[in-house]
């Protein structure tokens, strides 16, 4: 299985919450990835090096299109290879790849604000106030996302806010919810100690930028991104004067 296939088998809830997160973001240009940094991706759509308004929008209506349709990655290439070609877009990384990566973080984390909305209803809340770390068998395994698989924590404890995954390129973690009986029926009584938050910083080589980040997660992860979209007011992107 191959560390892509990880990521496509966690997207399995109803697709309404993840298509508002997507539809609801405010489209943004960029020169550089770290223009539009961490938790201003909740409520912007951005993609690396597109730095005019009707292409970012090709892209958009392309992932919006991937999302509510289903289009696989192989259509999603030709969709981006038009989309090139329309606009002669010199863009960085091999077309392929730099389709993938389009495609799959833009799904992963619409899918991942959505569950969180879902597992953030009260009534939900009320009948899981647990959730547990699961890490997605990819064949390449982060240590420590592998390290945090199992892991059980309230629903409100701050490990969320900063490691609710994905956590990193490709990352097909996710959250289970987990009520009191299902707590026992894994033998436990009570939750896991919540992992420490351990700054790091990482050297933007293009730029020379001092990213801050989180350990284990990739460089401008480390945040909720449902939690982010549910809490924003509307029309804001945090981060970008919102």
């Amino acid at each position: 299985m191959t560390d892509f296939a990880t990521v496509t088998r966690a997207l399995d809830l109803p697709f309404d919450e993840a298509i508002a997160y997507l539809r609801e973001k405010l489209s943004v240009t960029s020169t550089t990835w770290t223009d539009v940094w961490q938790k201003a991706n909740a409520k912007a759509f951005t993609v690396a090096g597109a730095t005019t308004d009707a292409l970012v929008e090709d892209f958009r209506r392309e992932v919006m299109r991937a999302l509510e349709s289903g289009t696989t990655l192989s259509e999603f290439r030709r969709g981006f290879d038009a989309i090139v070609e329309k606009h002669g877009w010199e863009h960085v990384g091999k077309p392929g790849w730099r389709a993938r990566v389009i495609y799959e973080t833009n799904l992963s984390m619409a899918y991942s604000a959505g569950r969180y909305v879902q597992q953030t209803e009260p009534e939900t809340l009320a009948a899981f106030p647990y959730w547990q770390y699961v890490h997605s068998g990819a064949r390449h395994p982060r240590k420590q996302h592998l390290a945090w698989n199992g892991t059980v924590l309230r629903a409100d404890d701050s490990f969320w806010d900063w490691a609710y995954p994905p956590n990193g390129w490709g990352c097909g973690c996710r959250v289970r919810p987990v009520s009191e009986g299902g707590l026992r029926r894994q033998g436990r009584t009570g939750v896991d100690i919540a992992p420490e938050r351990i700054p790091t910083t990482t050297v933007n080589k293009r730029t020379g930028e001092v990213l801050k980040g989180s350990e284990g997660v990739d460089p401008g992860f480390d945040y909720n991104p449902g939690k982010v979209w549910k809490n924003a007011s509307p029309g804001a992107v945090p981060g970008l004067g919102g």
